[in-house]
């Protein structure tokens, strides 16, 4: 299989390549049938503590390299992540289920944001201030912000990470990168290709293990300056609580419970279209994914059949055959998860029209389902589904639809189709998201800030405003001119 060459079976901590410690191991499976891949090291505190070291110690070189040096770098980081695509894709594939296609795009995204922060570093200028009193000059300039722990999930476990290592490369940080445990391989295979451009021991650095023990090295360290993480609200919230005591800048992209809504004027094809992109993505295993699918009364019953006829024709199986568009879930708690909404919706008077239970390929695969006669009282009215389960809610009037979009703590993303332009405007003024796509099911783009309000976290990744957050800016007041 070309893929092992990426799929290192150790932590890169300080230019080296090393097991945890006491030689302890955790196993990766293939959702897909089960199978053993391989291990990695189950690190801890004290790897942690030692890839902290690395990174503080490389910190300043790395800081006071040359602009166009650290520039050059990430272009070869860019043509070395699109040159090795399909092996890392099925390396992708392979630990976490999603299909082939899907794994190729978002080695291609995260080659995209390695590009466009390289570009951005060129970009993260200062300014001059006119003083109060002459004699006077006041600069304002950007600096990095120092080691930089990060800790990714497991449903996009290359570009959550690109999302962060290329700000943080750019802006002259140095590196500490927890992946998730039950995908750690594309995780490592960053550390692999940043050593192989060239990249100087102890920028980069990899830990995998206990999310414990790892996080709370990093949050104790006074030297990690920044916690980024991806993952749900509750972890974020310790995170971020955790935090405090040393006063760490965080960036924070936690859950979401997108609302996908659909109005009487909508183009019927493009809004099932859109729906189908943004719900059965990655099994529906997306912070951005389509939660909840409020349709106006006038459209509802036709846009129900036709989504019921594209969910049938949806091809499931291992990401690695021809023409699948839905593979395995991660694991059998996520399986299990989805099944307790279906559940549930039963129980509450909603209709399962679709699917509802665990696929005839058996393991951790699950029908594509859709539900019909949603209520705000159902559990995933305000819980992350993080499954291929599509609830339809139906709504009469603009203020009613908003109303139940914004009834939840989170404020990721949220969708809505529309042929009123005024309606698009008011949406903008009215739902309480972070990103909203008007006509548009899939709407993450390297050039855009993603990011989230109230529990859906803190900061931006991508844009300018995601160079931002690896920076910190000074004030120079300088006297006597």
């Amino acid at each position: 299989m070309a893929f092992e060459r990426w799929m290192k079976e150790a932590n890169l901590i300080a230019g080296d390549w090393v097991g945890a410690d006491d030689g302890a191991t955790v196993d990766v499976t293939n959702p897909a049938d089960g199978a053993a891949i391989g291990t990695v090291p189950k690190a801890g505190r004290a790897e942690t503590r030692r890839a902290i070291e690395a990174a503080t110690e490389a910190f300043p070189a790395f800081r006071d390299m040359a602009l166009m040096e650290r520039v050059g770098l990430l272009w070869k980081l860019h043509d070395a992540l699109m040159d090795n695509q399909a092996e890392l894709a099925e390396l992708l594939t392979v630990e976490m289920g999603k299909p082939l296609a899907e794994a190729k795009g978002e080695i291609a995204i995260g080659a995209q944001y390695v590009r466009w922060f390289a570009e951005e570093a060129r970009r993260a200028k200062g300014e001059i201030v006119p003083a109060g009193v002459n004699g006077r000059r006041i600069l304002v300039t950007k600096h990095a912000v120092g080691v930089v722990g990060m800790i990714t999930p497991w449903n996009f476990p290359s570009s959550m990470l690109a999302r962060k290592i290329a700000p943080a490369l750019a802006a002259g940080c140095t590196v500490v990168a927890k992946p998730a445990t039950a995908t750690p391989y594309s995780g490592l295979a960053w550390g692999a290709l940043a050593q192989e451009v060239g990249y100087p021991k102890g920028v980069v650095n990899v830990v995998t293990g206990s999310a414990r023990e790892i996080a709370g090295a990093m949050m104790e360290s006074p030297a990690v300056r920044k916690i980024t993480f991806t993952g749900s609200t509750e972890v974020g919230k310790e995170l971020i609580r955790g935090s405090a005591d040393t006063v760490k800048k965080v960036s924070m992209e936690l859950g979401g419970n997108a609302p996908f809504l659909v109005f009487d004027d909508a183009d019927l094809e493009k809004a099932v279209e859109g729906a189908m992109v943004s719900k059965f993505r990655n099994a529906g295993q997306t912070c951005v994914c389509a939660n909840r699918i409020y349709v106006q009364s006038g459209i509802h019953d036709a846009f129900v059949k036709r989504l019921v006829e594209r969910t049938r024709e949806m091809k499931v199986g291992d990401g690695r055959e021809d023409g699948v568009e839905q593979g395995p879930m991660i694991d059998m708690d996520a399986v299990e998860k989805v099944e307790g909404f279906v559940a549930d919706a039963r129980e509450k008077g909603g209709e399962v029209v679709l699917g509802g239970g665990r696929h005839a390929k058996g393991g951790t695969y699950f029908e594509p389902t859709v539900v019909t006669g949603a209520t705000q009282a159902m559990r995933f009215a305000t819980e992350e589904i993080f499954g291929p389960l599509a609830p339809v809610f139906r709504f009469d009037t603009e203020a009613e639809a908003i109303a139940m979009a914004n009834d939840t703590v989170f404020g990721l993303a949220c969708y809505a189709y529309t042929a009123d332009l005024g309606r698009a405007f008011r949406l903008n003024e009215g739902l309480a998201y972070g990103m909203i796509g008007i006509n548009s099911g899939l709407i993450t783009t390297v050039e855009a800030p993603f990011g989230g309000v109230k529990e859906s976290g803190l900061g931006k990744e991508g844009g300018s405003q995601g160079l931002e957050d690896y920076l910190e800016t000074k004030y120079v007041c300088i006297d006597g001119i």
